[in-house]
């Protein structure tokens, strides 16, 4: 199957630092959908990066850093009756700050890891944010907290 023909989704672990503790961003996007991490599907000529730091910048009106790449996966989806395949490209990134009130999702949360990881409905992204901790107390080894 060539490339063209495969959806490429960029996601995003992102995380902020409160009264020394460390809180997870967790979405949802619709009633029947559970909880999942924020996504965005990349557009013709964009890269993954980008697309993640448009619907950030776009739907949450937030300024994020991107640190690390975290992980990938792969899946397929039936849009239109086709199977297409699906390669995901999850990053860390680090909130810096919000023009104000996220309005792009139908709800949200700022919640601490354990609870994220219960709150996340796909093992996927459960995954993901689990590599996203382990990446994150790496960068912190080597560069502190400098986000």
């Amino acid at each position: 199957m060539n490339k063209e023909q495969s959806i490429l989704i960029s996601g995003a672990c992102l995380f902020k630092e409160s009264r020394g503790r460390t809180y997870w961003l967790v979405v949802k996007n619709a009633e029947e959908i559970g909880w999942e991490l924020p996504k965005a599907t990349v557009r013709k000529g964009e890269s993954s990066v980008r697309a993640i730091l448009r619907v950030l910048g776009e739907l949450a009106g937030m300024s994020v850093r991107v640190l690390e790449e975290v992980g990938r996966a792969s899946a397929s989806a039936v849009i239109n009756g086709r199977s297409l395949p699906q390669k995901f490209l999850y990053y860390l990134l680090v909130f810096k700050f919000s023009a104000g009130e996220i309005l792009g999702f139908p709800d949200y949360e700022w919640i601490e890891y354990g609870k994220a990881v219960k709150k996340l409905s796909l093992k996927r992204e459960k995954e993901m944010i689990r590599q996203a901790k382990g990446v994150l107390r790496a960068w912190e080894r080597l560069h502190g907290k400098a986000y």
